[in-house]
């Protein structure tokens, strides 16, 4: 048995810790930043905001304490990547060695262009604090994961031995993981594609259809792994669950904020409007896109979609005439 600390109660956090306690065999506790929230989720046993229609089991205990971040044996980060430096700051006195910390956050902090294990490395280190930091990620909407739909996605630490346990930990016959070392290439997996999921929904907004969002895909993932590779990522790593797998959910699944948000820009709508709109939820596409060209420009990639999404987004560009840019591009070999 494990004790397993779940940072963050919106609905991916949320998600993972009823897998992890139906699992069994765990202590499991779902840690919120906010002790308000906290004790509404406790009193109802249920997350009525951010996962409605799911009720906690017995095991599954709700907190806004420390405490039990210090007891925990594995920590599994699920908060937004904009508050995940101040989330690690705060609880900085709770982590020590002995301890595995697994990020589940999909994103690239914006000014620095650091992946989130990176972040969270960057508070630990200078603290003393030596702890194995990992990347979970793979097409795996949080819905569909509560409701105990069977879903596969990777885990990557430097260490295989370090990805095995975590493995053995969180696998369930309604959640496998499979384990990489490859914790570049899963984390940017999971980040970049939310950039394409918004781009994805553009065309469907402004009404394109298959052949546009096939395209799109799959000049998407080319994109994708060409940072990947160039920020030290394997190719082969996104061609798996954290870079096909997820960008094809992302893109194409009717659960996707990031698909949702383009949409709406592709129908006209405006950012404010759009973000006002999701309740609460987060779509990291929307931080990631800037970050991400940043990364990009300091490897000397090229991200042609990613470039017209961040006009769409900061500069309010037309997307009919993005896309027209993008069809537009001198001509070119596939590879």
């Amino acid at each position: 048995m494990s004790r397993i600390a779940v940072l963050g109660a919106g609905a991916w956090g949320t998600a993972i810790a009823l897998s992890l306690v139906r699992r069994g065999g765990h202590e499991v506790t779902l840690w919120s930043h906010s002790a308000d929230e906290a004790a509404t989720i406790a009193a109802a046993r249920e997350n009525t905001l951010f996962l409605p229609g799911f009720k906690f089991p017995d095991g599954l205990a709700i907190t806004a304490e420390t405490g039990l971040i210090r007891d925990a044996e594995i920590v599994v980060a699920v908060i937004p990547s904009e508050f995940l430096r101040g989330t690690i700051k705060r609880i900085l006195p709770a982590l020590h060695a002995g301890q595995i910390l697994v990020s589940a956050t999909k994103g690239v902090e914006d000014q620095t262009y650091l992946r989130m294990t990176e972040v969270i490395s960057s508070v630990l280190e200078p603290a003393g604090v030596v702890i194995p930091v990992g990347a979970f990620s793979g097409p795996s909407f949080a819905l569909e994961v509560a409701q105990g739909q069977p879903t596969a996605v990777t885990v990557a630490f430097s260490d295989l031995a370090t990805s095995e346990r975590i493995q053995n930990e969180f696998s369930s016959e309604t959640l496998r993981l499979y384990s990489s070392t490859d914790v570049i290439g899963v984390e940017l997996g999971g980040a970049l594609k939310n950039v394409i999921a918004i781009a994805a929904g553009v065309t469907a907004g402004v009404g394109l259809g298959y052949n546009s969002t096939a395209g799109l895909i799959t000049r998407g993932i080319a994109e994708i792994t060409r940072l990947a590779v160039a920020c030290g990522g394997k190719r082969e790593t996104l061609a798996g669950l954290s870079g096909v797998g997820d960008l094809v959910l992302t893109c194409t699944g009717s659960l996707s904020r990031n698909r949702t948000v383009g949409q709406a820009l592709g129908e006209g709508r405006k950012l404010p409007e759009i973000l006002a709109g999701l309740g609460g939820k987060v779509a990291e596409g929307v931080r990631t896109t800037r970050a991400a060209l940043g990364l990009a420009r300091q490897h000397g990639i090229e991200m042609p979609i990613t470039e017209q999404m961040e006009l769409i987004l900061d500069e309010g560009k037309d997307p009919r005439e993005a896309i027209r840019e993008l069809m537009l591009r001198p001509g070119k070999a596939e590879h």
